[in-house]
């Protein structure tokens, strides 16, 4: 009689393929699924999955805990949300490669893009790496509780080659140029799973400089592509404007139709972009027909910022009387925001806006009041216009700064206002139902780690399920067996990890067992629990019965156990999964 690890019985299978969902047991050993169906055996331990579903463990293709992932064991809060693997270093920000004399520029270039606070980084950063391989080596000495890969970033790239050179609109040297490649394809032959850059507007250092990768030419980028083909694998992510003038999708497909590699570009609905979601599918698609391999990364929600006071962005943040009290402590700041004559004196100020390109967002969330939603604790992530501040505030006979104002300050100065800068335009998510049925379109875009006093999108595997699957009130709604394939196989197969996914014999025993009917997103807080008192944005979930990674139970009912059988992912990922399941 077989003997195994863990068994699970008698749980709803949903195993990642699409396959339609079953019932039977599952079986693991030594970090793997040795069986599914009716298993006969015993096991050191045996979990009692009856009415539960069991799926594998998501893959986040898109997150920023470089610098997290070095001080930090539980990787929350991705790993709260049944994530088991999770890809950083995209957007073209991380730290490696770092000379000596660039760690507080890598620093302020994270904290402008993807407003990680420095203070946190600079303290829990502990630099013992200069090389990309280096900083390999560096994660692996950290245990943790999901798997991390990582991509080389272009910022850290240029940085590492040009010095003091590396300045907006700075134009590399072929000798430049050569060297940023030979380090991509070092990386790359190192364990990087791909390469990342930027090339928006919206994405700028702490100094308010646009990012290295912004003016970066097609020269240089088809070279670093190039470099990544001779190392043999990796994946190509970017975030673009896409002005028409720069012809993006030219050198993408010219990339990946001379490398055989693929391309992943963050498809949005933007209000920064000159071109339209239909506009991006449609150049993508002429691109494949051709033989490219691009890939449309799609969000599967409104892109939020969370406001609050303590938050990085709030509508008033732009009013002189905010301004006089910004640096204040925050028992200052409150008993000043329910001062009466406070009060008054910032409701009747304008908005005072810096010179910059993209003020049209500034005016955005301090004027939009059509576009702004109230988080109370039933909050639907697809909100409709009677939710907006300007339809409440209406209704309540107040101004919608009034309302706003008197929002963030119940809770002794813990209400949220929800805005969806990004996605939805029209403000409905239907236009995603159909992107969810393209093979040339992967679930992405959830920024674990990043933003964290602007945006709250970890949580997104739940949303899936919890939103697009049960709940949505309004428009179509998805299988869970496609929800499920979504953002586990097709994640994972994106970047090669071909041993996670699915759960069939010979696969990483990577598994979520799910109470699906109770599966809730808690209501966002804002902590201050990283390094030098950082805060953060953080949710959690109910209904994540347990996580299991590589055979080992991480999180029972939302809580870690401690466990890290976590590593680092180099390259590509292979294993004799059974054929049936693929």
């Amino acid at each position: 009689m077989a003997h195994y690890d863990l068994i699970l019985r008698g749980g709803t299978i949903v195993d990642g393929t699409g396959a339609p969902r079953h019932t039977g047991d599952v079986a693991i050993r030594d970090g793997l699924i040795a069986a599914v169906g009716t298993v006969t055996g015993t096991a050191l331990r045996e979990i009692d999955a009856t009415g539960l579903v069991v799926a594998p463990g998501w893959v986040d293709i898109h997150t920023h805990y470089d610098g997290q992932a070095t001080w930090d064991a539980e990787m929350a809060p991705s790993s709260w949300h049944g994530v088991t693997t999770a890809i950083m270093g995209n957007c073209g920000v991380g730290f490696a490669p770092a000379a000596r004399d660039r760690h507080d520029w890598l620093i302020g270039l994270m904290e402008g893009v993807e407003d990680i606070p420095g203070t946190a980084l600079a303290e829990g950063l502990t630099w013992d790496w200069e090389t990309f391989p280096e900083y390999l080596d560096a994660l692996e000495r950290l245990p943790r509780s999901i798997d991390v890969g990582t991509h080389v970033p272009h910022g850290a790239v240029r940085a590492y080659v040009m010095g003091d050179r590396e300045r907006p609109g700075a134009v590399p040297t072929g000798d430049d140029i050569t060297k940023m490649a030979a380090i991509v394809e070092e990386g790359v032959r190192a364990g990087a799973l791909g390469f990342s850059t930027s090339r928006t507007v919206i994405h700028k250092s702490i100094e308010g400089e646009v990012v290295p990768g912004t003016t970066a030419t097609a020269e240089e980028l088809v070279a670093i592509g190039r470099a990544m083909g001779r190392a043999g694998h990796g994946v190509f992510e970017l975030a673009s404007d896409l002005r028409p003038e720069w012809r993006e999708f030219d050198w993408m497909g010219a990339i990946s139709r001379e490398t055989g590699l693929p391309v992943v570009f963050a498809a949005l609905q933007s209000i920064a972009r000159e071109t339209t979601l239909d506009d991006q599918i449609a150049e993508m698609a002429r691109q494949n027909a051709r033989g490219a391999r691009i890939v449309a990364a799609i969000a599967l929600r409104g892109n939020g910022v969370i406001m609050g006071w303590r938050g990085t962005v709030h509508p008033f943040r732009f009013r002189p009387s905010w301004a006089a009290i910004e640096a204040l402590p925050w028992d200052e700041q409150r008993a000043r925001l329910k001062d009466a004559d406070f009060r008054a004196q910032l409701l009747g100020e304008a908005n005072v806006y810096p010179e910059s390109d993209i003020v049209h967002l500034f005016r955005a969330l301090a004027e939009g009041w059509g576009q702004l939603y109230e988080m109370d604790d039933d909050f639907d992530y697809e909100p409709q216009r009677p939710a907006s501040i300007a339809a409440r505030a209406a209704a309540r006979g107040v101004t919608p700064a009034e309302y706003a104002y008197d929002l963030m300050t119940q809770g002794d100065g813990t209400g949220f206002i929800y805005f969806p800068i990004l996605n939805y335009a029209d403000g409905n998510l239907d236009f995603l139902e159909q992107l969810q049925a393209r093979d040339d379109c992967v679930n992405s875009l959830s920024d674990g780690g990043a933003h964290c006093g602007t945006i709250c999108d970890a949580a997104s595997p739940t949303f899936m399920l919890q939103h697009w699957v049960r709940d949505r009130p309004r428009g179509g709604r998805l299988k869970l067996e496609t929800a499920v394939k979504r953002q586990s196989h097709d994640t994972a197969r994106l970047y090669g990890l071909d041993d996670r996914g699915v759960i069939a014999p010979g696969a990483l025993a990577d598994i979520n067992v799910i109470d699906f009917d109770h599966l809730t997103l808690e209501r966002p807080w804002l902590a201050f629990d990283l390094p030098a008192g950082g805060k953060r944005l953080l949710q959690r979930a109910t209904g994540y019965r347990y996580t299991i990674k590589s055979g080992v139970v991480t999180f029972e009912d939302g809580t870690w156990t401690g466990a890290t059988p976590g590593g680092v992912l180099r390259g590509p990922q292979r294993a004799a999964i059974l054929a049936a399941a693929e």
